[in-house]
């Protein structure tokens, strides 16, 4: 995301607490600042992506933070998947100082922050966000306003649900079929066109019939997500069954030694139980 940004003609300042991903940012042209503190000193718009809300809150509200060096009329824009209810507390410690707060996160994996083809939910002031599009176009193809402050993040949030869902059920559907004998290409060739088609039968079940299980997106920070998910949905009094079990699920697959593979290794859970493995016959 940061080369996007570059490539864009972005002047860009950075912090990362391990040195590599700064090293090479500095080879493609940014400059380095030794804390978040000093990047906001010397930036107008900062941009934040880190794994939860305590880093966040962490980020910019510690004493070496973002909201310590930035001047009234910075934007903040946090890219993370955090708890929204979190997002709404930052933001209204930065509007005390002058700084006002998108917040935005993304969907798409690796794949899509490479490409510059992330889908990015937006929320906070629409004048804030009209002024801060030019850079989401960086970033991202799909690019949606989605309301006030934290509705980019209850709207990352459906999302994950919808993702985490839809990968439990292909392993479950596809492990009953393959136990029945049928190639598992043969049974993604016949339904991709019906109504079980989708985004993530297309992007998954390749790689899982391959048994490639190389991180895009962690099993452990789809758990966090949903964590996030079950936590906001306790708070606004709205069940969630289904989300549930398949958290209960990445929990074992955590314990078993699986969190930093993709979250589609969730198939091998229903793979284990149905003593069958989702590969080409």
């Amino acid at each position: 995301m940061a080369k996007n940004l570059l490539r864009a003609g972005f002047p860009l300042t950075v912090f990362n607490r391990s040195t590599i991903p700064v090293e090479e940012l500095i080879r493609e042209g940014a400059s380095s600042a030794p804390s978040p503190k000093a990047v906001a000193e010397s930036s107008e718009v900062i941009i934040t992506m880190l794994p939860d809300s305590p880093e966040v809150e962490e980020v910019v509200l510690g004493e070496r933070g973002v909201l310590q060096g930035a001047n009234p009329g910075t934007i903040l824009i946090d890219m993370s998947s955090i708890n929204p209810l979190v997002t709404r507390k930052i933001s209204a410690i930065a509007k005390q100082k002058g700084v006002e707060m998108l917040d935005a996160p993304v969907s798409g994996g690796e794949i899509g922050a490479i490409q510059g083809t992330l889908a990015i939910m937006v929320g906070g002031e629409r004048k804030v966000f009209e002024d801060c599009l030019e850079i989401f176009q960086a970033l991202g193809k799909s690019i949606v306003y989605v309301g006030g402050i934290g509705s980019g993040g209850y709207v990352k949030l459906v999302n994950q649900i919808i993702v985490a869902l839809n990968i439990a059920t292909l392993g479950e559907a596809f492990s009953l079929g393959v136990k029945a004998g049928i190639d598992p290409r043969v049974i993604y060739e016949a339904i991709r066109g019906g109504l079980a088609g989708s985004r993530v039968l297309d992007t998954k079940i390749p790689s899982i019939v391959e048994r490639n299980f190389n991180p895009g997106f962690k099993i452990k920070l789809h758990h966090k997500d949903l964590n996030n998910a079950l936590s906001t949905a306790k708070e606004l009094g709205v069940p969630l069954p289904l989300c549930s079990l398949v958290q209960q699920i990445f929990v074992s697959l955590i314990g078993e030694g699986r969190g930093e593979n993709d979250h589609s290794a969730l198939v091998t859970f229903f793979e284990k139980m149905a003593q069958v493995e989702i590969k080409s016959l």
